[in-house]
């Protein structure tokens, strides 16, 4: 039998294991590069915003080189050394290097995408390496500074070329020196500040796309140990287990609501300690899976920069209330609807810049993007200065394709229209719109999610499209039904309100059910019991009791046979734990145990109306 001693193994680390973590903080690095690249100012760039680029570049190179990455390792060097000039004013910053190293960073997330396994075209990058070297050897500006030994850490290095450099290969991060010493440049153990004054690039042109918002405050360096990375598996699993405690306190707590107050006065308190601390524990675990919507917000100034000198049209975006935050889940999968608003904005809204001179409005157009919490909601607005949508013509297109039109229809109704599947009032259909494929898409997908989206547009003014979302999908108020003795639950959000209503207000229309009439407004009706029967008949009564619902601007009446109140409820998969049914959403266990389905009011809606 073969044997071997520890000393064998000295030597011998499994480096795979640290992969994983590899590509999230690569991942990372490259985010921030792209931002920071999108927000510099060409003309007047920041010593910091630079520096910042170059550590990013830095730090993949070193690790990437400690795993054997050479593709990534070469193109890091070309890009880092290309920083490095700029860094130290050797070199002046153009829009023509920003638009490399933006290259560089795509280039960067193809090659990680090739060694993850999600892609087998590596990227060719030979024509890019030469670029980076070529702008890399461009001439020093007139009055740059100079660096010689006394730049270098302590006298102890001279200042060595790009390419001779030590890596510190990811072990090491930047740290100041002592106060009043001069900084380092070796080795990446101490952090770098620039030789002189900032050159000044003259005459170049504002690249189109350029994020206005806010100054981001420098954020205090923590230490290692203050976060730690977790799969979102075992988060998941934690937040299942936090919503059976949650359903277990409920059922606790209906059992003890039985009991003599001035018997179990002491157990009775116990359960309200026990009731509170699961409401914090529950927010607290909540907490873990929110993330900030920057995540969704920081795609788009990249997106919107290739996209507006594609069209030939000048944007800036403006951003606000990137850091509320909102459940992973949602946001995995808000960014792609989002993404398609924030398209149309700049290709529909967003005009040519000569024909915003010619209204009297600035060149360049203005997207802003904002986030909030309202109420149990998260509301996001995607909003544009430009030309608005045109009422006109899309009633005309409604007409040619056949679509039932209103009368007199209100604008809301209008906007409404372009969320018809197939519908688009492009010209020319092009690569970046004109199928009629995608609003019908987003709403669907914000439906899904239990939200919905509003538009609002004004001639010349611009529009703006606002999207409300749940804060998460795993625990949501409701207000609970009773349909033949059977619990169902009603998304909170959904209900607009209560009433009983009789025949005065109830009527029959010919072959199409009943409509209820409230202040002017016919809305359908819908018998829940017809749609979920129940395994008893509900009571008659002469007023029926009706809650009126919305989903996605659209409104109906449901037929219920009593309110029993309003909750807090874990929803659980219907899909995961049985399969998926028409009309329902989801499930959840109420206090008696008995399980109440969870109504999808869109679904609902949509069949009230055929």
């Amino acid at each position: 039998m073969e044997t071997h001693s520890a000393g064998d193994n000295a030597g011998k680390i499994d480096l795979s294991q640290f992969l994983a973590v590899f590509f999230e903080e690569a991942d990372e690095h490259l985010g921030n590069m792209e931002l920071l690249l999108l927000e510099i100012d060409v003309a007047a760039p920041d010593d910091e915003a630079v520096n910042a680029v170059f550590r990013a570049a830095h730090s993949i190179k070193g690790s990437a080189g400690m795993f054997g990455l050479t593709d990534i390792t070469s193109l890091t060097h070309e890009a880092e050394t290309l920083l490095d000039r700029v860094r130290k004013a050797e070199l002046a910053l153009t829009v023509a290097i920003v638009d490399t190293l933006l290259e560089t960073v795509d280039a960067l997330k193809g090659q990680l995408a090739v060694h993850r396994g999600e892609s087998e075209a590596a990227p060719e990058v030979a024509a890019l390496i030469e670029r980076l070297q070529h702008l890399a050897a461009g001439p020093a500006p007139t009055g740059a500074a100079t660096h010689d030994k006394e730049d270098a850490a302590f006298g102890f290095f001279d200042p060595l070329p790009s390419a001779d450099r030590g890596d510190d290969y990811g072990f090491f991060d930047a740290a100041p020196a002592a106060p009043g010493a001069p900084q380092a440049q070796g080795y990446g153990l101490f952090e770098d500040t620039p030789a002189g004054p900032p050159a000044t690039a003259v005459g170049v042109p504002e690249p189109a796309g350029r994020v206005a918002a806010e100054p981001r405050p420098k954020a205090d360096k923590a230490p290692e140990a203050a976060s730690i990375r977790v799969p979102i598996g075992k988060v998941d699993q934690l937040i299942n287990l936090v919503g059976e405690l949650v359903i277990t306190q409920a059922m606790l707590a209906q059992k003890t609501g039985e009991l003599e107050s001035a018997q179990h006065q002491v157990l009775l308190a116990r359960m309200a300690d026990l009731e509170r601390n699961t409401r914090d524990l529950q927010e607290s675990v909540m907490s873990i899976r929110m993330t900030p919507i920057a995540m969704v917000f920081n795609r788009f100034p990249r997106m919107l920069r290739d996209l507006a000198g594609k069209l030939g049209k000048k944007v800036e975006l403006k951003m606000v209330g990137e850091g509320t935050e909102l459940d992973k889940g949602l946001i995995e999968k808000i960014a792609d609807p989002m993404t398609h608003l924030v398209r149309n904005s700049l290709d529909h809204g967003i005009e040519m810049p000569e024909a915003r001179i010619a209204a009297g409005k600035p060149e360049a157009g203005t997207i802003t993007l904002s986030a909030c919490h309202r109420g149990g909601n998260v509301v996001i607005e995607v909003s544009d200065d430009g030309a608005g949508l045109q009422r006109e013509k899309i009633l005309a297109k409604a007409r040619e394709r056949g679509l039932a039109v209103p009368a007199n229809p209100s604008d809301a109704d209008v906007w409404n229209l372009i969320f018809e599947p197939g519908f688009s009032t492009a010209e020319v259909v092009t690569d970046v719109s004109g199928r009629g494929v995608g609003m019908d898409v987003v709403r669907r997908n914000i439906s899904a999610l239990g939200g919905s989206i509003e538009i609002q547009s004004a001639a010349q003014l611009g529009t703006r499209m606002t999207v409300r979302l749940p804060l998460t999908l795993a625990i949501m108020d409701g207000m609970s039904v009773d349909i033949g003795g059977d619990n169902y639950i009603l998304p909170l959000a959904s209900v607009v309100e209560s009433l009983q209503a009789d025949s005065t207000t109830l009527r029959p229309v010919a072959g199409q059910g009943r409509v209820l009439e409230v202040r002017g407004e016919y809305l359908p009706v819908l018998r829940l019991a017809d749609v979920f029967p129940p395994d008893r008949p509900g009571v008659a009564r002469e007023a029926e009791m009706i809650v009126i619902v919305e989903a996605d601007g659209v409104k109906a009446a449901l037929v219920v046979d009593e309110l029993v109140g309003q909750h807090q409820v874990v929803v659980k998969s219907l899909e995961t734990n049985y399969r998926r049914q028409p009309g329902l959403s989801g499930a959840t266990i109420m206090g008696d145990g008995r399980v109440a389905l969870i109504l999808d009011m869109a679904a609902l809606i949509k069949r009230s109306r055929h």
